[in-house]
C-alpha cells in the first residue's frame, strides 16, 4: 500500500465537521432507501456535528490522501454513528473505523440498526456482533424496527 492509499484514523476536529455533516446524510440517502428524504440543511446538520456530535461522542474520520472518507462516533459503550461516503463503501474503510471504536471501548459495544439495512446488519454481523434485541420502532424518530446489537471482547475469545 502506497503513501498515497493508507487509510489513516484519526479523531476528528471541528474543522472537519462539514465534510462529516455531507458524509452523514449523502450517506444515509445512498444506502437506507426506505427513510424520508433529509428535512435539515447541511448548515443545520454541520451546526450538530459541531455541537452534539463533537462534544458528546468520541468521534474519528478516516482519511486517505487528505480526504475524510466516513466517521465513527461513539457514547460510552453505544457506536452512535459509523458513516461512508457511497463511492468509498466495501474498501475496508468501515473495517477501520470499527476497529477503532472497539480499540477505545472497554470491551464491549452495542448500536442500533434499522431491520431493513440488511447491508448494515451483515457488515456489524461479520464483525462479531449478535443481535440482542428487536424493536417496533417505537422508540426512535423514524419509527421503523430496528435491531439492537452488541459485541463484547469476550465473544471474540469464544
Amino acid at each position: 500500500m502506497t503513501e498515497a492509499t493508507a487509510i489513516e484514523i484519526r479523531p476528528a476536529t471541528v474543522a472537519d465537521a462539514d465534510v462529516v455533516a455531507r458524509i452523514h446524510v449523502t450517506s444515509r440517502v445512498a444506502s437506507m432507501p426506505f427513510l424520508p428524504p433529509p428535512k435539515r440543511t447541511h448548515e443545520q446538520v454541520t451546526r450538530w456535528v459541531e455541537e452534539v456530535l463533537l462534544t458528546e461522542c468520541r468521534t474519528w474520520v478516516a482519511v486517505r490522501g487528505g480526504e475524510v472518507l466516513g466517521y465513527a462516533a461513539v457514547e460510552g459503550s453505544w457506536l452512535e454513528h459509523l458513516y461512508l461516503r457511497p463511492d468509498v463503501r466495501r474498501q475496508g474503510i468501515g473495517t477501520y473505523l470499527l476497529n477503532e471504536a472497539k480499540w477505545h471501548s472497554a470491551g464491549a459495544l452495542s448500536l442500533h440498526v434499522f431491520e431493513q439495512n440488511t447491508d448494515a446488519r451483515a457488515f456489524y454481523e461479520r464483525h462479531g456482533f449478535t443481535v440482542l434485541s428487536v424493536s417496533d420502532g417505537s422508540e426512535n424518530m423514524e419509527k421503523l424496527p430496528d435491531l439492537t446489537m452488541g459485541w463484547t471482547l469476550e465473544g471474540v475469545a469464544e
